[in-house]
């Protein structure tokens, strides 16, 4: 009798190690699945919480330069996703606050579109990526004046011989979807060409095949620049630009355009390439191929990844399949991790143009194309668990 007392309890300590195991299992398995169990309602209320910071943090309009604009870019996508009306008017009331300009100059004979800060770099992309937030904003209420400026100085630029203008990452995000928005705008199909034009000397300047990764610039081309491990040097923020900009001229491309599968075949090309880089915790290093060159969480180039990723799943061009894993561990990246309890994106690499440009970025380290990217990142994961 005593016996099968015995077995019995031994029985039942076992069974309530077995369950308890398979509670913390699943425990686990809900934490790592946590992506696709958040609700579209969430995720708006993460995105709300973001961009309310940083607007209430930051009630003065600055000027029209990439950094700002950027932000702006994706505060315009937040207010499609929300209809908040605030979003919209902030905005408005920096464009308004820069006379719908980028560069102000209006000496043709003195615009440049080298490195520059000043009102002359008028054919300078980080002064016209301003121009696709007027658009934008011309396309919700369309009044001539928003893009009279983005008109003269884009068709100026067409009209000359050059087709070197963007010669560094960053402007295929500052002016492709410029391009593509004011060719849907005009019915001018010199955007598509000049487009086209352009994005070809980047690739071939600055596009390694191998890696499916871009050079931030002809500065960093291997083997005349390595990191310090000896190996190619791709900065997470450079491809960021070009692996989202993509994304926003797709949006906008014509179905017929021909090279319209060009674009594709290097968007997918990176995607592959992206997914092998992503850390476990979720973020790309600032040197995607070499983490030790430059070690640590970086929030910019991550969210415009996961920008670009989402996008493309939710459009068609990415398996579901294939990248949900990716979108998972962004995403608990940027809200776990990156994202800080009141509001603020953290993690952040400071404005500047390398990989290892910074070594004290933490969660105190933001910066307003960094929370635009973030805000990108989020109205994608909204419609991604919407209709997934």
């Amino acid at each position: 009798m005593h016996k099968k007392i015995l077995c019995v309890c031994v029985l039942l300590v076992f069974l309530t190690h077995c369950t308890s195991k398979e509670k913390s299992t699943k425990t686990i398995r809900n934490e790592d699945r946590f992506a696709e169990n958040i609700s579209q309602k969430e995720v708006i209320n993460i995105l709300t919480n973001v961009n309310n910071y940083w607007q209430t943090n930051n009630p003065e309009h600055g000027n029209a330069f990439w950094h700002r604009a950027a932000y702006h870019t994706g505060n315009m996508a937040a207010y499609a996703v929300t209809g908040n009306k605030e979003y919209l008017a902030y905005s408005q009331a920096w464009a308004e606050q820069n006379e719908w300009k980028g560069a102000k100059s209006n000496d043709r004979n003195n615009w440049k579109y080298s490195y520059g800060e000043s009102d002359e770099y008028v054919l300078f992309g980080d002064w016209q990526i301003c121009f696709q937030v007027y658009a934008d904003l011309f396309n919700i209420n369309p009044e001539p004046h928003k893009i009279e400026r983005a008109i003269e100085v884009m068709e100026y630029q067409m009209s000359t011989s050059q087709n070197d203008y963007w010669w560094w990452a960053d402007g295929l995000y500052m002016v492709m979807p410029v391009m593509t928005k004011l060719h849907r705008i005009t019915s001018n199909k010199r955007y598509l060409e000049k487009l086209y034009d352009y994005f070809l000397f980047a690739k071939e300047l600055m596009y390694d095949e191998e890696s499916g990764l871009f050079y931030r610039d002809a500065k960093y081309i291997y083997p005349n620049h390595k990191t310090e491990n000896g190996k190619k040097d791709f900065w997470a923020r450079g491809n960021g630009w070009v692996f989202a900009g993509l994304a926003k001229t797709l949006y906008d491309l014509p179905e017929d355009d021909p090279h319209r599968n060009e674009y594709i075949f290097l968007y997918q090309a990176m995607a592959e390439s992206l997914k092998a880089s992503q850390q476990e915790e979720g973020y790309w290093s600032r040197s995607i191929l070499d983490p030790a060159h430059a070690p640590g969480y970086e929030t910019s180039g991550t969210a415009f990844f996961l920008y670009g990723f989402l996008w493309g799943i939710n459009n068609g061009y990415f398996p579901k399949e294939t990248y949900s894993s990716v979108i998972e561990k962004g995403w608990n990246y940027l809200t776990k991790i990156a994202l800080q309890k009141d509001g603020k994106v953290g993690y952040v690499q400071p404005i500047g143009e390398r990989a290892n440009q910074h070594r004290n970025v933490g969660p105190e380290t933001t910066s307003d194309f960094g929370v635009g990217a973030f805000l990108l990142a989020a109205t994608e994961y909204s419609r991604y668990v919407g209709s997934h």
